[in-house]
């Protein structure tokens, strides 16, 4: 933890000096967990000569603290992780409509709010990986996970996962409804456990054998390309990947992003630091921090990132998925996708 990060539990807020705006000051509340981020604010306090003070905590604690502080909120941005919590942070009316000529023309409309209130800045692809030795037929799409050929077979994280309800979300957009009911109901039949864990977690109960098939987010896996992730770098040999759906919609992809606070007292501060995070200096960092796509077309990739290969993305406008969202958890509890 850095001398500006306040950390923020569900027990427990930190508080920041409230409200007014102070002369070369930021105030971040942030989602993002990743402690490779140090150096995105680190450059842009040294361009700029802005203090970014930062709170962490979970995205839900964050926006209900926007709220709850109201008019009175020091917060400045809102970084957070999936279109789901932004879509949220719009909701609850914590965030504002930007205009930015620099994000309109760097960041592609699919990838911010229909109203600017918030912008994607890097991807991350939800794909589907697998035991070569056991696997010799993959499913190529999403649709295909819910094929009874694979019963028994697929690891995937709950659907309280912010990534699955997007995942989801998209695929009513995509098919409707009722496709998108029968693909849960399959999904779950063909589970080879409960949910449990995060997208790592799937991507060692594949390398241990526990199941045969899983769905996880590019950032895991490239990161154990990269470097050493206990349980799945030692079992690289067997793990198989694709792109899912590339002769239909492409693959799957979840946002990471941020927008300014309803009542940023350090507004101008706040719009460069989007500003700032479209730029392909942090973009690239993005990819060769995190592991990440850059949300900016034509950035060059990390190593670990481009080893995934190219392929086709899912361009559907985020913010027509984002009105999906309660429609998944909807069909999530009617199929009991725990």
């Amino acid at each position: 933890m850095t001398k500006h990060t306040l950390l923020l539990t569900a027990a427990v807020f930190t508080a920041l000096p409230l409200a007014a705006a102070a002369e070369g000051q930021l105030n971040l509340y942030s989602s993002r967990h990743y402690d490779t981020d140090e150096r995105l604010y680190t450059d842009f306090e040294e361009a700029t000569g802005v203090t970014i003070n930062r709170i962490e905590g979970k995205a839900d604690e964050l926006i209900a603290r926007m709220q709850a502080e109201g008019a009175n909120s020091p917060a400045d941005i809102l970084l957070t992780v999936d279109t789901s919590r932004l879509a949220r942070a719009k909701d609850a009316g914590v965030l504002q409509p930007v205009e930015s000529a620099v994000l309109e023309e760097r960041i592609p409309a699919s990838l911010r709010d229909a109203d600017n209130e918030w912008f994607g800045f890097s991807q991350r692809a939800r794909i589907i990986f697998y035991n070569k030795e056991r696997v010799p037929t993959p499913p190529q799409t999403y649709l295909a996970l819910a094929d009874p050929a694979y019963e028994g077979m697929v690891c995937i994280r709950s659907s309280t996962n912010t990534y699955n309800q997007t995942l989801l979300a998209a695929m009513i957009t995509h098919h409707g409804t009722e496709v998108a009911t029968d693909w849960a109901r399959g999904v779950v039949a063909n589970m080879a456990r409960e949910p449990q864990g995060g997208d790592t977690d799937q991507l060692r109960g594949l390398a241990s054998g526990e199941c045969d098939i899983a769905v996880a987010n590019t950032y895991y896996f490239a990161r154990a390309l990269r470097d050493d992730v206990e349980g799945v770098s030692d079992h690289l040999d067997i793990i198989g990947w694709l792109f899912p759906s590339q002769e239909a919609e492409g693959a799957h992809m979840n946002l990471s992003g941020g927008g300014v606070a309803a009542h940023a007292p350090n507004r101008e501060a706040a719009v460069k630091f989007l500003e700032y995070l479209a730029s392909d200096q942090a973009q690239i960092y993005f990819s060769a921090g995190n592991d990440e796509y850059p949300a900016v077309p034509g950035v060059p990739l990390a190593d670990s990132v481009a080893r995934l290969g190219a392929f086709k993305a899912d361009e559907v406008n985020l913010s027509e998925v984002a009105k999906n969202i309660p429609e998944a958890q909807k069909i999530f509890n009617e199929v009991g996708w725990n």
